[in-house]
């Protein structure tokens, strides 16, 4: 049975496990319809305990799995199989062939970020340079004998476009005021994405993934934007 929440709220998750039910879960506490796909059984019957999230059994890169989930109805689909490819031709029917509005791809191999974006995925998280931007930071500002905990908190992470008016233009990532419990996992310029050090200039026109908790999320944004 489908529940009353908004058409607009609709969000589809297709492979993984445990980062599937730890972000599912997050969702719909949200108020978000979740609506999982997993061509693992166990998997699904795991995933079925939870009783607000629909979950689909089959492999999401078939074009008539993500039918039967509703996929021309979704917002957002995120893919997070272990397999980069995968996770590519998910996001590419669904943008494509269902016209769900925004698509949203993890890949492991951070050489691939360009192609992604280059075929038309929205948003691509690496999770390899997501965790070396962390190592990064904070080893830089050990140097400075500052601390960045992460806290216990659940952590989210955002992109924020920095346009030529923003206080974030034009400064070095040391030099950001941000709260702490947030950090700059990566900058994305142009076709190029980087892991930044302490001493990297941010400049107009950047896209800067920001990892932080959520309750820090919209001070971030403040901080960076201006907004």
């Amino acid at each position: 049975m489908r529940s009353s929440v908004s058409d607009k709220n609709r969000i589809l998750l297709a492979g993984g496990f445990h980062k599937v039910k730890s972000l599912a879960l997050s969702l719909i506490r949200k108020g978000y319809k979740v609506t999982v796909i997993n061509k693992n059984y166990a998997d699904c019957h795991s995933l079925a305990e939870i009783q607000a999230m629909e979950v689909i059994y089959g492999d999401a890169s078939k074009p008539y799995v993500l039918e039967e989930a509703g996929a021309d109805r979704m917002d957002i689909a995120i893919a997070l199989t272990q397999n980069d490819e995968d996770n590519l031709v998910i996001c590419e029917l669904c943008k494509k062939r269902f016209g769900t509005a925004k698509t949203v791809a993890l890949v492991n191999d951070p050489k691939k970020t360009e192609f992604f974006y280059n075929m038309g995925i929205d948003s691509v998280v690496c999770a390899i340079n997501v965790v070396a931007g962390i190592i990064e930071q904070q080893a830089f500002m050990d140097e400075m004998a500052t601390r960045i905990p992460l806290g216990s908190g659940r952590v989210g992470i955002t992109e924020v476009f920095i346009s030529p008016t923003a206080p974030a233009a034009e400064k070095r990532i040391w030099e950001l005021d941000l709260p702490r419990d947030a950090i700059i996992g990566c900058i994305l310029r142009g076709e190029e994405s980087m892991i930044p050090r302490g001493d990297n200039r941010i400049f107009p026109g950047d896209t800067l993934v920001v990892i932080s908790t959520s309750d820090q999320e919209k001070e971030v944004i403040r901080k960076l934007t201006g907004r």
